[in-house]
């Protein structure tokens, strides 16, 4: 077994989001670690963080100013390919910097940089580009939210699957007959999560470090898959670690020559690997439960009824949203765990929807159909947006499905798409996505997935080479 070091932690207690609301705020504590480098970055389209090092006097600067970002990080694909289909960056504007502003309440620790000293500062895209930046499609949201007096929390799981791999052994392998860290079908083993406790332990002390706190932490059924529940809070704050979790499991993994994968689905062999969002509203006047009414059938408030039919009506047209690469659609299958209709039901793991009765504090409803795959940015700006898209529009409910939702005969009108280019087609076509979030982010958004299907579509495949070859 690799030795699993566990990162410093003796030496302060974690910064916390929120903590450091100011420039000045940041740069105090800069100073008392006697910095001279701060780490800064941008999640961009794909959910991929785009950053670098910077010395002090750039950093007070930028904390002060906003910083100048190359635009090709939302003008280039995850490989660093450029798009040749969209408008906001290219070769007919000559990828000049966007401006982005640093968030001094994302400050967080870095405990593998700098004896453990490290400060990591989120930013967000302003001016022009701030239509199309990630977080601020979210942000943008969950403004309208507050606008019709509600606060959103979220929280999100995430399943992923660890190898004992490393960059350089799975190229040479050309991503075949990889060693997951443990053989066989082992959900919620004690035996599997006890052999390899260094790994959990690092894991849970580096989310714990960098305030990307975790709930529960378990195997999953198949080789080598984990899920964590990442703890539930204010729903940008949720997105932020939710992303951030997604990054540092990577670096964990890899500076212990280990590999984690979020691919929705890295074999036919085993079920997807999902993301599923948690969502609950709390009206900002009183605290009380948008969801929750306990005279209503499974306690649901007529506004949760609208938010989730909302989420019903729109889930085929703004799939691509949480759905965003070509491997997102081979998870969507019948009898893998993951939904192929935008159907709901109460308490019910085979739909889309699973609303979850409980509580005036634990009414929420769960959006099953994201899998680990997405931006967690946008995959919360689709399910929130949707849900606040039906309560303002008073969606009429359809009835909760009740039984095995891929036994039944739904309506074609719920049908998920079944391609990436479909979904893409959709999010074009949809007026609540463009009412949602903007004309200029949709059009982005398709286009970047638009391309994405069309650079799958370059690409000879292991099947065609087996079943074309030698007879046809």
């Amino acid at each position: 077994m690799t030795n699993l070091d566990t990162p410093p932690s003796e030496k302060r207690t974690p910064l916390k989001s929120g903590t450091l609301q100011s420039a000045h705020d940041v740069l105090k504590v800069f100073d008392e670690r006697d910095l001279k480098y701060a780490k800064v970055g941008v999640f961009d389209i794909d959910g991929i963080l785009r950053g670098k090092l910077i010395n002090r006097d750039k950093f007070s600067s930028s904390l002060h100013k906003g910083f100048g970002f190359c635009d090709v990080i939302f003008g280039w694909d995850s490989e660093d390919q450029l798009y040749d289909n969209v408008k906001f960056t290219g070769w007919h504007t000559g990828y000049p910097d966007a401006m982005a502003r640093l968030l001094p309440e994302t400050t967080r620790d870095l405990p593998f940089e700098f004896d453990g000293n490290g400060l990591l500062v989120l930013g967000e895209m302003d001016g022009a580009a701030e239509s199309i930046c990630p977080r601020g499609c979210l942000r943008r949201v969950l403004d309208r939210a507050k606008q019709m007096g509600y606060e959103v929390s979220a929280a999100l799981e995430y399943e992923f699957f660890v190898f004992e791999e490393t960059p350089d052994s799975v190229r040479e392998k050309n991503y075949q007959n990889l060693n997951p860290i443990t053989p066989g079908n082992f959900g919620y083993s004690v035996l599997r999560n006890s052999v390899w406790s260094e790994f959990y332990e690092a894991l849970l002390e580096l989310s714990e470090q960098m305030d990307l706190p975790i709930e529960g932490l378990h195997t999953e059924t198949g080789p080598g898959v984990i899920e964590a529940a990442l703890k539930y809070g204010d729903a940008l704050y949720a997105a932020d670690r939710a992303a951030l979790f997604k990054t540092f499991v990577k670096i964990l993994a890899q500076r212990h020559d280990l590999m984690a994968t979020f691919m929705a689905k890295w074999s036919n062999k085993y079920p997807g690997q999902s993301g599923h969002i948690h969502i609950s509203m709390r009206k900002i006047n009183d605290g009380s439960s948008v969801f929750y009414d306990p005279s209503k059938p499974h306690n649901m408030s007529d506004d949760m009824t609208y938010f989730v039919s909302g989420q019903q009506m729109l889930m085929p047209q703004m799939l691509a949203m949480v759905s965003p690469t070509v491997n997102s659609y081979s998870r969507l299958i019948p009898g893998f765990w993951a939904p192929t209709h935008s159907a709901w039901g109460v308490e019910n793991r085979t739909t889309a929807l699973r609303v979850i009765p409980g509580s005036e504090s634990a009414q929420r409803v769960e959006y099953r159909v994201a899998a680990a795959d997405g931006n967690p940015y946008l995959a919360l700006a689709a399910a929130i947006g949707s849900g606040l898209w039906g309560i303002e529009n008073k969606v009429a409910p359809v009835a909760p499905l009740s039984g095995n939702a891929y036994e039944q005969d739904l309506p074609d009108k719920d049908r998920l798409p079944a391609t990436l280019w479909e979904a893409a087609q959709n999010l074009k076509a949809s007026t609540p996505a463009r009412h949602l979030f903007g004309d200029d982010f949709v059009e982005h958004f398709a286009a970047t997935r638009e391309w994405e299907e069309r650079e799958f579509r370059k690409a000879i495949t292991d099947w065609e080479l087996k079943r074309y070859f030698e007879i046809i």
